[in-house]
């Protein structure tokens, strides 16, 4: 974990020198910025190495985790009821999570596998190939999008998993690194930036970025570790409202996106 920390500080810290000493062709160009606000305390497992949050339509949560050996996949309500829980392979490292129709779709780190799932159950109904590292995913019409930790998401087929295609995504025309959890809302996606306190809000089509979310002032109360990082984005369907956890977080939070002063 540490040098995939290390690796990822340096990318996200060369990304940032780059968008600052740039200046794009269009002021226009600029995503917009936003803070969350909290509205709203709930609670969370501090267990729960939180790498993938989805809220279904029924107002039941789908939490993902991550760490070898502690990894699973769980239902919960929002006042933190454990509905039901399905263990990983203890030799996996379970990362993002997206519900896909009547599938919940569970990745591996760098286990080089991806795990279907009824999304009832949550009972394992198939193994797939994952190239490459997984870290985040999300649905959205007729495709899941994947990260990896890098400056692309990749376009993958809802049934199989498997790869259509990449797309980069920039912030003011530089290549935006470190993207791990998402969320798909719309034409967009929401994806917390590894090892920061920010969230981009990326157009799903084009990769640009078209806002930057300062999310410093979430209170992060897990015990002190480097690991335990923001990662936790569900949007709240019916509302403009969202909620963000991060991992072994104690807490769960009902978040607006607001603009900066």
């Amino acid at each position: 974990m540490i040098d995939r920390m290390g690796r990822l500080a340096a990318l996200v810290s060369t990304a940032l020198l780059l968008a600052a000493c740039s200046s794009p062709a269009d002021p226009g160009d600029e995503p917009e910025h936003l803070v969350a606000v909290v509205k709203d305390r709930h609670p969370a497992d501090t267990g729960s190495f939180t790498q993938g949050l989805e809220m279904a339509e029924d107002g039941t949560l789908y939490v993902g985790t991550g760490w070898v050996g502690q990894s699973r996949v769980y239902r919960r309500t929002v006042d933190g009821e454990m509905l039901s829980s399905r263990d990983l392979d203890a030799s996996f490292f379970g990362e993002g999570i997206t519900r896909a129709g009547s599938s919940l779709w569970q990745l591996t780190w760098r286990d080089g596998v991806a795990i279907q799932r009824d999304a009832d159950s949550l009972e394992e109904t198939a193994r797939v190939p994952l190239s490459g590292e997984g870290w985040g995913a999300c649905s959205r019409g007729d495709e899941v999008v994947v990260s990896d930790g890098s400056n692309e998401l990749r376009r993958m087929d809802p049934e199989t998993l498997t790869e259509r295609s990449r797309f980069e995504v920039t912030r003011a025309g530089q290549p935006v690194t470190g993207l791990n959890e998402l969320e798909c809302v719309h034409d967009d996606i929401y994806a917390n930036i590894f090892l920061t306190t920010d969230i981009v809000r990326i157009d799903a089509t084009t990769g640009v970025v078209t806002a930057v979310i300062d999310a410093s002032g979430v209170p992060n109360n897990a015990a002190p570790d480097p690991n335990n990082v923001l990662n936790g984005i569900a949007k709240i369907p019916g509302t403009d409202e969202f909620f963000l956890t991060g991992k072994r977080w104690p807490d769960l939070y009902t978040v607006t996106f607001e603009p900066e002063d």
